[in-house]
Formats: structure tokens, C-alpha cells, sequence
């Protein structure tokens, strides 16, 4: 069972940055695609960003196209979202999942999930 756990969350004013981190506790971490997804209050969980096992394709939904930047570390088994030009409509609880499928996109494709950071965008 892979564990993951995010961290850099937090309070930024629109047009800062922030850069999440989310460390799996499995050495298989390598074999996982990743992706970030992201829950508001009232609203259901989107799709943020993904990348595939080998970090060599990456996959962003339009809001943030341009503005973040997915990554991963394999040696470190750690997976990143850079989040640049934030705005407060970015706030939301962001969760980081591990799936071995290719529907990428799609939140119920995978098999583990993050227990969530927390990002508020002050306007």
C-alpha cells in the first residue's frame, strides 16, 4: 500500500507562489503515474495536474496551464506541483494521487490518495 503525504500548503497573496510536495512511502513510487487534484467548498474535486511513471509526459487542466508546473523525483520518491501567478480562485484543498492506469484525468482511476494541503489565495 503506498502512502502518500503532501506538505507546503498555505496562505499566499494572488500573483505569489507556492510549491507543494507530496513524498509516497513506497519504492515502487517509480512505477505510479501521479496527479494533483483539488476540492473547493461546494464544488467537486477537479483534476490539477499529472505526469506519467517516467516524468516524460506531463498533463495540466486549462485554469492552470501555464502557471504550474508538475515534476517528480524518483530517486526521491516525491512528486511536486510549482504554483506561480496563484489566484483566489486557486484556493482549494490540493491532493496528491498514485495510479497505475493511464485514464490520467480521471479522480476514481486512482488506487491512492494524499490525505490534502490546504491553499487559500488572499485577492
Amino acid at each position: 500500500q503506498v502512502q502518500l503525504v503532501e506538505s507546503g500548503g498555505g496562505l499566499v497573496q494572488a500573483g505569489g507562489s507556492l510549491r507543494l510536495s507530496c513524498a509516497a512511502s513506497e519504492r515502487t513510487f517509480s512505477s505510479y503515474a501521479m496527479g494533483w487534484f483539488r476540492q473547493a467548498p461546494g464544488k467537486e474535486r477537479e483534476f490539477v495536474a499529472a505526469i506519467t511513471w517516467s516524468g516524460g509526459n506531463t498533463y495540466y487542466a486549462d485554469s492552470v496551464k501555464g502557471r504550474f508546473t508538475i515534476s517528480r523525483d524518483n530517486a526521491k520518491n516525491t512528486v511536486y506541483l510549482q504554483m506561480n501567478s496563484l489566484k483566489p480562485e486557486d484556493t482549494a484543498v490540493y491532493s496528491c494521487a498514485a495510479t497505475f492506469g493511464l485514464a490520467l484525468y480521471t479522480p476514481h482511476n486512482y488506487d491512492y490518495w494524499g490525505q490534502g494541503t490546504q491553499v487559500t489565495v488572499s485577492s
